[in-house]
């Protein structure tokens, strides 16, 4: 994907680097630069703060609900986002299910921050997603949904204190209805900042559109962030993190500059026992944040 390095700013000029060389040193300054992490948009404005770095619980979805919060004490993840298959609007989650969840998150001290629900359809998903999402504690909702039904979801979760973000997606030999960060800024338009975009890296880099200018298009209205490598464009197969397409620390060097301040869900989409990459994608996302 070298031929998307003018397009998404990784070379920055020579002004700007000598802005950003004023808020670090010049040792890491070189890293940077020699890793193409650089952004020419605009200098870092927070090099020193920490991003908040989490998972997506679809990562465990082949475990049980007590084996994945196991694993992610063991982890030292404090912060998730509720994305297993089970709580999904498609299978029709009980406010039970919810209410155990948390429970079982609250004694792990581990902390719900957003509900990924799936593509919301009818009035009744969205007073079903209000109420998962509160059960959880969380304060954001992630999914998709289109036509007048965002309007509503607008309303409900403003009156609700919840915010939502538009997650875009990579169906193999299927269109779907947000691929581009200019699909999500369209569906957007008109809607209050209760909506926004919950970006995913890796489905973006999947559909051919670059990771780093996609988030930067879409920086005023982030909501969530899905940390997630990519073998090749035009396919779905999951990496560790820096061994993709999706040039994972351009991502984050661009989220720094953003001052980001909400969760970066890791996400790693496999079949099977997956401990031993989320490790490795914990430990390589925190060496970056």
């Amino acid at each position: 994907m070298d031929d998307r390095d003018d397009e998404c700013g990784y070379h920055a000029a020579p002004a700007a680097e000598r802005k950003i060389e004023d808020m670090i040193t010049r040792r890491d300054f070189a890293k940077l630069a020699a890793a193409g992490a650089v952004s020419s948009a605009l200098p870092l404005s927070a090099a020193a703060n920490k991003l908040n770095v989490g998972i997506g619980t679809y990562s465990f979805h082949s475990y049980s609900f007590d084996d994945m919060v196991t694993q992610l004490k063991k982890l030292q993840v404090a912060e998730i986002e509720m994305s297993r298959g089970e709580f999904m609007l498609m299978n029709h989650p009980a406010d039970d299910l919810f209410k155990s969840a948390r429970q079982k998150l609250d004694a792990g001290g581990i902390r719900c921050v957003s509900y990924y629900s799936a593509t919301i359809k009818t009035d009744e998903d969205v007073d079903t997603v209000i109420r998962g999402a509160k059960a959880l504690g969380a304060s954001n909702v992630s999914g998709d949904a289109t036509g007048g039904i965002l309007n509503t979801i607008d309303k409900k979760l403003s009156a609700a204190g919840l915010s939502f973000g538009i997650h875009n997606h990579f169906f193999p030999g299927e269109k779907f209805a947000y691929e581009s960060p200019e699909d999500v800024l369209k569906a957007l338009k008109g809607l209050s900042n209760t909506c926004g975009s919950t970006a995913d890296v890796g489905h973006f880099a999947s559909c051919g559109y670059a990771p780093v200018e996609s988030i930067r298009k879409l920086a005023s209205r982030l909501k969530l962030v899905h940390l997630k490598d990519i073998e090749t464009a035009g396919g779905e197969v999951n990496v560790r993190l820096g061994k993709g397409i999706a040039r994972i620390p351009d991502v984050m060097t661009e989220l720094h500059r953003q001052n980001f301040s909400r969760l970066v869900a890791i996400e790693y989409e496999k079949e099977g026992n997956v401990d031993d990459v989320m490790k490795y994608d914990v430990e390589f996302a925190r060496k970056l944040a």
